[in-house]
């Protein structure tokens, strides 16, 4: 990334989940970019040079509040916000609680409204700012076995769109990016749960690419859209997923 060099100069970067896979790789990158980097998440976190960690359930209003209130102390008012934390779901539609619903979608969809809410106000006092939530490739096609992950990330989306309207005027972006099958934390654990033993040659079969992507990979995209390489875009949905999203089945 040698040629980004300085895209992020002066960006205060806040990363919701940044303890681990993509969340991680979109903090070492953007402060490698020449940002200032905090990340929030529900994990402890080690310390990472560079990188100023707080511990939080980004699901909840108080410890969104903290978290925030801390990150902007030791860093400064936020200019770019990347909702990237998230989990898997794997419920049965008959058997699955309200209790099940609500954590879902407090997680994949609720969290980036509490985050958003909390950056905005000094984003648009200063008229610049710019939000990435990380979706997922299930917000447009999703599997068997993994309710209501889509219906949550495509609520996402929904929200990456409807928010990009209500703060153009301020000139503050909102986009969204959907990775599709990546080597993360999460996927390995999908794979695992898998009853085929093939399951991994598979998957890389039907990708047009032959393989999966990278946290880094994602990272890329991500904070190309964070940056104002990317002014003129907004209320977008990019697709990283080494084109399995267009291919028939």
């Amino acid at each position: 990334m040698s040629e980004w060099k300085g895209l992020l100069d002066g960006e205060v970067v806040l990363v919701t989940g940044g303890a681990q896979g993509i969340g991680a790789a979109i903090a070492a990158q953007a402060r490698d970019l020449g940002a200032s980097v905090g990340v929030v998440d529900v994990r402890t976190t080690e310390a990472v040079p560079g990188i100023f960690a707080v511990q939080g359930d980004i699901s909840d209003a108080t410890q969104v509040r903290g978290a925030f209130e801390a990150l902007a102390e030791a860093l400064g008012p936020a200019t770019v916000l990347i909702n990237n934390a998230g989990r898997n779901a794997y419920f049965d539609p008959v058997t699955m609680t309200e209790a099940d619903w609500d954590e879902v979608f407090s997680v994949d969809l609720k969290s980036a409204w509490l985050c958003g809410r909390a950056v905005l106000p000094s984003m648009i006092e200063r008229r610049h700012g710019s939000i990435v939530n990380v979706a997922s490739l299930h917000s447009s096609l999703t599997t068997q076995g993994m309710f209501p992950y889509a219906a949550a990330k495509s609520g996402l989306v929904g929200l990456t769109r409807s928010l990009a309207l209500e703060v153009a005027a301020h000139q503050i972006r909102v986009n969204a990016v959907s990775p599709g099958y990546v080597r993360t934390a999460l996927v390995q654990e999908w794979l695992e749960r898998s009853d085929n033993p093939n399951q991994e040659a598979e998957l890389l079969g039907v990708h047009p690419l032959r393989r999966i992507g990278t946290p880094e990979e994602v990272a890329q995209v991500v904070c190309f859209l964070a940056s104002r390489a990317a002014s003129y875009v907004t209320g977008a949905n990019w697709a990283v997923d080494g084109g399995l999203g267009v291919r028939f089945a």
